[in-house]
């Protein structure tokens, strides 16, 4: 019978003033005995009874070689307290115990002794010792005297009873036998000692029933134990028979769905039950949550209702297939490796040395942590710099699944969240299928133009972004259509983008952002050499030996071919050049070509871009400024010429709001400085001026023309012209300070392209220069300002001492006969 669980217990001595031994010595005294003690564990030998004994410690084989050496053969059998103790002194065992006769006794192993012991009476443990290699105790027998009543009846007629009902519970195909087992034991100690030896009692309740001291005491802790059993029994077969008539029920359902099914085929209205069926299959071979397990169970009760020719039928089938294929548990084991993952990005990047730090640095924190939140990385720089291609190398470096989706052009914020079901050829988000698609809850998810996202009536996908993208609330995302709670804070978000003006606040704030800087001619060249042309030869079916492409061809490509700070349009030039060379091999022409600068115009057509080359003579009013632009820097003349007869101030060239608003600071911090830059109020008062910059047809904002506004415009009433070999980039205020700009690499770059070696820079982005390749740092002068005053030191080619002199030669010129005449003839020309 099975086990019946309850708390172990301590057995104490027998009390001193038991009634157990019958017999005494000569002289009154109780007769003791002395025999090897075979400490046992886990069980209890009972008097009348044979048990199968296994011998293995050195001390217990010891006692049993001890008393097989005698002509009795007897031996102490006596319960340990705690099995896990290996030499048990006197208070490790219990104090009953029983006298046995070894009646077989073999040895197994060397080590191991296999008996048979047959129990022939209580003992009480007086003293025990320790006999040369085992335990020896005396004893004196305690046998339980013999009584019968009509209770003692009474109770052996119960514990029959419940012996016999807890041996049909447990096992009724053998009740008879063990019916007629129990019943041919009449003496109650017997019968309980039987019951004791078969039921499954813990070792507490065993050595209890050897411990009493009465035929009714022994019995009344029977009659208890056989009640729990019992009771214990018949709630396990109540449990049983419910979990089998469930079985039975859904057999029941079985069959007549299927003749339901049959009938349905019969009537030609098949119901497609093969295929609810096959979606019940995948549901049982599913690891999903028990919500959604119960979901779809409802989904599919529900198909089985409705027609095939009903829309609903299609919207429910497709739902329950969208929820069985998507990964809840499925993922993939990060491989982090930071070597590996460096030499990744080397062999597929050049360069972005701090790019590729930040992303190690990640990749060590998922390798102590797995369980750490993976940041939302967003790539900020202008195309063609990798953005994309760096994501896939992230999910190969680490074995993630890798899955992309264009976010530009966007305006629908279901496009993301999903449609609802309401409605008829509604989809899951965007996310949803994209995590569909990749088969595992954590891939490597990169959300492409995130700057170029949409809005109108039907919604702002930024706005469902703030809590994709938000590891404290992506854990429970719920689609629209999916309608169910989907973990999506395991999944790595990448984020890129050309610029970060159009991007929200609060969904900038959830993102880190790495910029990618453009590239110098020189990182331009490397990354043809290293990435660009081989990739090209092979898709065009050739290779090095074939087509050969200098450094002196290279550079020309770049430079009067593609204007970028990526190099995506010169990926293309070094392509069509392969491509013409492919058709030259393909015509059945021999021999190696090697392209040379002077074959471009026939290859690649007459060259596209002309360098803006530094102006060597610049008037006064011209001065030399930096853009940036999305597609890398950009060197920007300001032109300002004087309107005699005419007031205001004119600005041309698709000029932006924050652009304009620096050039009308620049001229009232001139006007209001006048004096000190040696310019008469009255010229400034007689005279307009027209500030324009080219090319007009091209957008131009933001404050960082500031400083070249200024230089310009003091240049132009002074008379004083720029340096030449000067370019200058930064904001100004009315305070005459010179503040920080960004973009200060891009706009060098295009500095040193136009053969400009000086910049002049706001000092507090001095900073930014590291991010300058060390041979650029090497070829260009530097000059950092704080103040409007120090900038116009760096920038006006004479000093300022003469800016008062000329000024006043202009003033005595005009104030003269020859100069009002000369004025005069001017308006009557007008």
């Amino acid at each position: 019978m099975p086990e019946s669980k309850m708390k172990r217990r301590s057995v104490s001595d027998e009390p001193d003033d038991q009634e157990e031994t019958s017999e005494h010595a000569p002289g009154g005294r109780r007769m003791l005995y002395s025999h090897p003690v075979l400490p046992i564990k886990n069980t209890v030998l009972f008097p009348h009874l044979v048990m199968p004994l296994s011998v293995g410690r050195p001390m217990s084989v010891a006692a049993v070689e001890a008393a097989l050496a005698t002509e009795e053969k007897e031996i102490l059998v006596i319960t340990q307290r705690d099995a896990a103790i290996e030499e048990p002194t006197q208070e490790d065992l219990f104090t009953i115990g029983t006298r046995a006769i070894i009646k077989k006794a073999g040895r197994h192993t060397e080590h191991l002794l296999e008996l048979i012991v047959q129990g022939v009476e209580r003992v009480v443990l007086i003293k025990l010792d320790r006999k040369d290699d085992y335990l020896h105790a005396r004893v004196r027998p305690a046998p339980i005297p013999e009584e019968m009543s009509v209770e003692i009846e009474a109770l052996r007629r119960e514990v029959l009873e419940l012996a016999n009902r807890a041996n049909e519970l447990s096992r009724p195909q053998v009740s008879v036998e063990f019916d007629q087992l129990i019943s041919s034991s009449e003496e109650p100690m017997r019968l309980v000692y039987l019951l004791g030896s078969i039921i499954s009692l813990e070792l507490e309740k065993e050595q209890s029933l050897l411990e009493a001291t009465s035929a009714r005491d022994a019995l009344h802790l029977m009659y208890t134990y056989l009640r729990h059993e019992v009771q214990v029994l018949e709630l396990r077969n109540k449990i049983a028979t419910e979990a089998q008539s469930e079985m039975t029920r859904q057999q029941r359902e079985y069959l007549l769905r299927q003749q339901l099914r049959a009938i349905q085929q019969e009537l030609g209205e098949d119901v497609e039950g093969s295929e609810v069926e096959m979606l019940r299959q995948q549901l049982h071979e599913a690891e999903v949550p028990e919500d959604v397990r119960t979901e779809i169970e409802k989904e599919l009760r529900r198909l089985e209702k409705v027609p095939s020719a009903s829309p609903e039928h299609h919207v429910i089938r497709s739902y329950v297939e969208l929820v069985l294929e998507l990964p809840w548990n499925k993922a993939t084991e990060d491989q982090i490796d930071i070597a590996h993952s460096r030499d990744v990005l080397d062999a597929d990047h050049y360069d972005l040395k701090e790019v590729k730090e930040r992303i190690l640095e990640q990749l060590g924190v998922l390798k102590l942590n797995p369980e750490a939140k993976a940041p939302i990385l967003c790539f900020v720089g202008p195309p063609g710099t990798g953005k994309t291609s760096l994501g896939q190398s992230i999910a190969r470096s680490v074995g993630r699944k890798f899955d992309r989706m264009s976010l530009g052009g966007m305006h629908d914020e279901a496009e993301l969240r999903g449609h609802r079901r309401t409605y008829i050829g509604s989809m899951p988000g965007r996310i949803i299928q994209a995590i569909r698609r990749a088969g595992v809850r954590n891939p490597l998810l990169m959300l492409d133009e995130v700057d170029k996202l949409g809005r109108d009536f039907r919604g702002d996908p930024a706005a469902a972004l703030l809590e994709i993208l938000d590891p404290e609330q992506n854990k429970d995302f719920r689609d629209n259509y999916l309608d169910l709670a989907f973990d999506l804070s395991k999944v790595f978000f990448i984020t890129t983008a050309n610029s970060l003006d159009t991007i929200p606040r609060p969904l900038l704030d959830r993102m880190e952002v790495l910029r990618l800087p453009g590239y110098s001619e020189e990182e331009k060249t490397e990354i043809a050499k290293r990435y660009l042309i081989p990739r090209q030869l092979k898709e065009a079916g050739l290779d090095e030996k074939r087509l050969r492409i200098g450094d002196d061809t290279l550079h020309r490509v770049i430079t009067r071919y593609t204007r970028e700070a990526g190099v995506r349009q010169l990926e293309r030039a070094i392509g069509r050049l392969a491509r013409k060379v492919a058709l030259h091999f393909a015509e059945g022409k021999k021999g190696a070509v090697r392209v040379k600068p002077n074959d471009l115009p026939d290859m690649l057509g007459p060259e596209t871009f002309f360098l803006e080359q530094m102006r060597q003579d610049s008037p006064p009013g011209v001065a030399t400024g930096l853009a940036w632009t999305e597609t890398g820097g950009e060197v920007l003349y300001i032109e300002s010429t004087l309107l005699p007869d005419s007031t205001g101030l004119t600005l041309t060239g698709h000029l932006g709001e924050v652009m304009k608003e620096s050039a009308k600071a620049a001229q009232s911090w001139v006007w209001a400085h006048a004096d000190e830059l040696g310019i008469a109020r009255a010229h400034l008062k007689d005279t307009g001026v027209h500030i324009h910059v080219p090319a007009g047809a091209i957008p131009k904002d933001g404050p960082s023309a500031g400083v070249a506004i200024v230089t310009a415009l003091t240049s132009l009433y002074s008379g004083v012209p720029t340096r030449s070999d000067t370019a200058m980039t930064g904001e100004i205020t009315l305070a005459g300070l010179v503040l920080p700009i960004g973009g200060v690499k891009e706009k060098i770059l295009a500095a040193r392209r136009a053969g400009v070696r000086r910049v002049v820079l706001p000092r507090d982005n001095q900073k930014d220069l590291r991010e300058l390749p060390e041979h650029v740092r090497q070829e260009v002068e530097f000059r950092f300002v704080e103040r409007i005053s120090e900038l116009l030191k760096e920038t006006l080619a004479k000093p300022k001492k003469t800016l008062r002199s000329n000024n006043a030669r202009k003033r005595a010129t005009s104030s003269s006969p020859r100069g009002r005449k000369k004025r005069a003839s001017k308006r009557g020309r007008s």
